[in-house]
């Protein structure tokens, strides 16, 4: 039997290196599509150079991968973030982070639809974020997130009856590299991140990529327009003692 395809946006590094490792290991064949190429040659994963926010690159890609392949499973994990307080945002910040966020994934997706209508059967699993719930200096990233839940629950509402699923997964704090290069272990903001969270630590990307594999598998078919928070219970509503 031959592998099926699957695409994971930003899979070079952080959760979506996890993500397609999972999926590599569950017999799919992983496109990872970023700009940047994994730290070390990776044997889980097909490589493809785009800048998910240039559209007309994106296009070129996509329509190449779908003439050449059959993909009826896509993650939408690659994310950027402006960091900003309200009064410092800006419009622009808004638009760019916007065409990585909710653009691309659009994009992609539109791309990939026709197979999966053909097939009928189908996979979509956005990577949204806790941060939609609010955090400070997270204003384009919050909205572009929030955007990719609204899109994540009207694609389902519109596939459901296509045997195409569409779930988001929402994390936490993730021990990535790029976390703990901005929170090193033992300074007071890390403890604190970590203190505010009622399992006392931060997750692991590994645990994203098993909440991907659910969403992912073919037994998933009466899960759709979900989102699932993992992220050690930070959502839940603890009060201060």
């Amino acid at each position: 039997m031959s592998r099926q395809n699957v695409i994971v946006t930003g899979a070079s590094s952080g959760i979506g290196q996890a993500v397609a490792a999972r999926l590599h290991d569950e017999g799919y064949h992983v496109f990872n599509l970023d700009r940047q190429p994994p730290a070390s040659a990776s044997t889980v994963s097909e490589y493809i150079d785009v800048d998910l926010a240039d559209a007309n690159a994106l296009h070129a890609v996509m329509k190449a991968l779908t003439q050449a392949h059959a993909i009826t499973r896509v993650v939408n994990n690659a994310g950027i973030v402006k960091p900003a307080y309200l009064p410092d945002t800006a419009v622009d910040d808004m638009r760019e982070v916007a065409k990585v966020n909710v653009e691309a994934p659009l994009m992609i997706v539109q791309h990939v639809l026709p197979e999966m209508l053909a097939q009928g059967f189908g996979r979509i699993v956005n990577i949204s974020s806790r941060v939609v719930l609010g955090k400070e200096r997270r204003t384009a990233y919050a909205a572009s997130k929030s955007a990719l839940l609204g899109m994540t629950r009207t694609w389902a509402m519109e596939l459901a009856d296509k045997g195409i699923t569409v779930n988001a997964i929402g994390p936490g704090p993730i021990g990535t590299e790029l976390f703990h290069q901005v929170n090193p272990a033992g300074l007071p903001q890390t403890k604190a991140i970590i203190d505010r969270l009622p399992v006392k630590r931060v997750g692991k990307p590994e645990e994203i990529a098993h909440a991907v594999s659910y969403f992912m598998h073919d037994l998933a078919s009466f899960t759709t327009g979900q989102i699932l928070y993992v992220c050690g219970g930070m959502t839940l509503g603890v009060a201060d003692a």
